[in-house]
């Protein structure tokens, strides 16, 4: 997202001015370009234009060749002040479409500021370096679709991506991480360790899951329900598709109709296929008196969800309009609701670093402008998850007008191997659900009493979280985790005996076995083991079959070891238990 003007910092600064020399040349190449904004963001700088032919990586390099020598001439930017009907004609002049629509939406009593250097002007509000020369290391990475101001309604434009730092050598170090970052795509190695693929004839950002990523969900899946049953959470499960009277009782159908996906039963009456599961489970809870003694009730579901997003945000595993979520719902009383938030939290952390992340952000989100419930009830549940973190001596950063409609959250994002930041649990207090299905306990006193919910996902999405993995681990998943965990790899045709029966002997001890054993060479078989990423390749001949032994070679080391099989159980059973 594009930060205000007024939180620029120096490299912001940089950015921004960077992307005023990107227009400048691409004004100079294409006379015809019309400007949408360019402002910097994380990482690098944007400007959105549009153009009568695509831009291929050719143009790129002459945009960056025509930058090289804007910055060369180290021509000053100078702001200017102008009324705002000069403003509206020179840009008229410009046939600057986009920048008009701009201006028309400042008052008429206003002054326009615009920033001239090397005899390109430009509407902006800055801030910008002193002159071009500043900028000493720049690079435009690639070229993306981009609806103009977001919304598909409008003309489709064409938004370059670059970047810009103080030094080549912060340029370089950049540079090298997004190699890295693209070498650990998780689309790319989706495709290549056979693990999903998405259809089009089928469905934008519709899933399926090949054996191996069926494998990966199921034991991310089976480990978040074992360590549920493990904390008392009672498994529940919903219709996929409600009334649309109950989605108007939860708000959703006000505040989040456009990202359903609603149809028209038999009868004439409008469902909604669920995009969350809490009305579900608000349901259940009603289908009994519960009392003081029952709570906390804590109701856990994998739900299968649908949501209608847009399909210029689909994103692989990442970005999805059906998917799991590991979904719970807390029914507390307010003595109790501290105490569960902290439970939860901890629950939380041990998921994560189970799965192998160490490093967090936390944010705590407040009350948005379209929400629901009265300030008293959101000062009350913000208080309860600002205590919970700050008892715990957590560092987060506070996400004002953040949280989700029905009640203040803290989101968890966690950091993977390259520093990267994703999205994945959340806790958000909620006072106004209970309110809105007359959800009631019998207290101590035997007066009927309003619930409090905590409605809280640990992986948040399934998919984006095996998405997350997929990048963290580079496709080389933990022996634990690994769809694949051993490939026997019998030397010729007369070891195919011996490895079938050190296969079944694996997979009797829980083990996931390939054999490998098709008519390619050996050093091909070993070569597809490899690429597949199997954390222990087993290479069994004649010495291995007499002494019943396995010659181990590890994923990403070329070291070899013989081991007794007892033995190498032994060493496969310890990862497992210790989730290495």
């Amino acid at each position: 997202m594009a930060k205000k003007h007024t939180d620029y910092n120096e490299l912001d600064t940089l950015r921004h001015s960077c992307a005023h020399v990107m227009a400048h040349a691409l004004k100079d190449l294409f006379p015809t370009a019309k400007f949408g904004v360019g402002p910097p963001v994380e990482n690098g700088f944007y400007y959105d234009v549009e153009l009568q032919d695509r831009l291929t990586d050719e143009d790129l390099q002459n945009i960056e060749k025509r930058m090289a020598e804007i910055i060369k001439e180290n021509q000053p930017f100078e702001k200017k002040s102008i009324p705002r009907r000069e403003a509206l004609e020179y840009f008229k002049e410009k046939g600057e479409d986009y920048k008009l629509e701009i201006i028309s939406q400042v008052a008429e009593s206003d002054e326009i500021s615009v920033y001239q250097e090397g005899g390109f002007t430009d509407l902006c509000r800055g801030p910008h370096v002193q002159s071009s020369g500043e900028i000493k290391a720049f690079k435009l990475l690639n070229v993306a679709g981009a609806y103009w101001r977001g919304d598909e309604r409008n003309p489709m434009m064409q938004r370059i991506y670059g970047t810009a730092f103080f030094s080549q050598k912060e340029l370089d170090a950049y540079l090298r991480a997004v190699e890295e970052a693209q070498r650990r795509d998780h689309r790319k190695l989706g495709k290549e360790l056979d693990l999903y693929s998405i259809h089009e004839q089928a469905g934008q950002g519709l899933i399926f899951f090949h054996p191996k990523g069926a494998m990966l969900r199921y034991l991310i899946e089976d480990f978040i329900r074992t360590e549920h049953l493990r904390r008392s959470y009672l498994f529940v499960m919903g219709p996929q598709i409600l009334k649309a009277d109950i989605w108007k009782i939860s708000g959703h159908y006000d505040y989040y109709k456009e990202n359903m996906f609603l149809l028209e039963a038999e009868d004439g009456r409008e469902y909604g296929i669920k995009p969350m599961n809490c009305p579900g489970h608000m349901m259940i809870y009603k289908t009994q008196i519960r009392s003081y003694r029952d709570l906390p009730l804590r109701f856990f579901e994998m739900g299968n969800v649908c949501r209608n997003e847009k399909s210029g945000t689909l994103h692989g595993l990442l970005r999805v309009r059906n998917f799991t979520q590991d979904d719970a719902h807390i029914f507390c009383m307010p003595e109790q609701l501290e105490s569960e938030i902290s439970s939860v939290l901890d629950f939380m952390f041990f998921v994560l670093e189970s799965f192998g992340f160490k490093n967090f952000e936390i944010n705590l989100s407040t009350r948005p402008k379209e929400s629901i419930g009265s300030d008293e009830i959101w000062e009350k549940a913000t208080a309860a998850l600002r205590n919970a973190l700050e008892k715990k001596n957590l560092q987060y950063d506070v996400e004002p007008e953040g949280g989700a409609f029905y009640g203040p959250k803290i989101d968890i994002k966690i950091k993977d191997a390259l520093g990267r930041a994703w999205q994945c649990s959340t806790i958000q207090c909620d006072f106004a659900l209970p309110e809105k299905f007359e959800l009631e306990y019998v207290s101590s006193g035997g007066t009927p009493e309003r619930p409090i919910v905590l409605h809280r996902a640990i992986l948040g999405s399934v998919e984006r979280f095996m998405g997350t993995l997929v990048e963290h681990f580079a496709g080389a998943f933990p022996f634990w985790l690994a769809p694949v965990q051993l490939s026997l790899i019998p030397v010729s045709e007369k070891h195919h005996d011996y490895a079938h029966k050190t296969s079944a002997v694996l997979k009797e001890k829980g083990f996931r076995v390939a054999v490998q054993d098709s008519n390619d060479t050996l050093s091909k078989r070993i070569r597809t083991g490899q690429k597949g990423k199997i954390p222990y390749l087993l290479v069994v001949g004649d010495k291995e079959a007499e002494s019943g032994t396995v010659n181990v070679r590890p994923y990403g080391s070329k070291d070899q070891s013989v081991y007794n099989l007892e033995d190498f159980i032994s060493h496969c059973q310890a990862q497992t238990a210790s989730r290495q």
